[in-house]
C-alpha cells in the first residue's frame, strides 16, 4: 500500500491534486494533508473527495487517476 497526500492548494484549473509520498512534486508539509495508505490512487482520490469537490491525480505519481 502507498501513502497518499493531497495538495491544499488548487491548481489554477481548480483542482486539488492527490501525490503518492515520494513524488518530486509532493508539496511541502504545510500545504498538503495525509488521505491515508491505499492500494490504488483511485481510493485516494475518493478519500480527497470527502474534502475538496474537485481533486485530480498527480501526472507524474498517479498517473491512473491523471485526468488532464
Amino acid at each position: 500500500m502507498k501513502k497518499y497526500y493531497v495538495h491544499t492548494n488548487a491548481q489554477l484549473s481548480g483542482e486539488h491534486e492527490v501525490h503518492q509520498e515520494y513524488c518530486i512534486y509532493l508539496p511541502k508539509e504545510e500545504h498538503r494533508v495525509f488521505l491515508g495508505a491505499f492500494t490504488s490512487c483511485a481510493a485516494a482520490l475518493q478519500e480527497a473527495k470527502k474534502t475538496y469537490i474537485s481533486v485530480d491525480g498527480c501526472k507524474t505519481c498517479s498517473r491512473n487517476c491523471h485526468n488532464r
